[in-house]
């Protein structure tokens, strides 16, 4: 099962560098096939969304079926896992968020860098008319 953690930790890693290199300044020279780049890997990074839904219903019911340490006749032992297990569910649980949002930016940025440079095309040939 952690390789499926590891995957996300990747794909959400691959797109906060994406989106970095996207939006740091100074890049220009290699913004047009960075921006290629990006657009052409976020059809596949699509498959992030029901992966992250799959993995969240995941956490869920392992939550959901966790037997309970909160009386007295839990070992020392047996609170520790317990406490473990509710520590690697949230831990996982914002991995989930940290790739969906990451993804969602990289989308949104990626979106506005295009129709900035549709625009700044529009404005090139504009003046080159004038």
């Amino acid at each position: 099962m952690a390789l499926e953690w590891v995957v996300l930790g990747y794909a959400a890693a691959a797109e906060a560098i994406m989106l970095l290199f996207l939006t740091l300044p100074g890049l220009d020279p290699i913004r047009k096939g960075l921006i290629s780049v990006t657009r052409s890997l976020l059809k596949p990074f699509l498959s992030v969304v029901p992966f992250c839904l799959f993995l969240l219903m995941d956490i869920y019911w392992k939550y959901d079926h966790l037997p309970s340490c909160e009386s007295e006749s839990c070992t020392p032992s047996e609170h520790l896992r317990h406490q473990k297990s509710i520590m690697k569910s949230q831990r996982n649980a914002l991995l989930i968020a940290s790739a969906l949002v990451f993804y969602w930016l990289l989308y949104s940025v990626t979106a506005l860098v295009v129709k900035i440079d549709v625009l700044s095309k529009r404005i090139e040939k504009l003046k080159a008319q004038d």
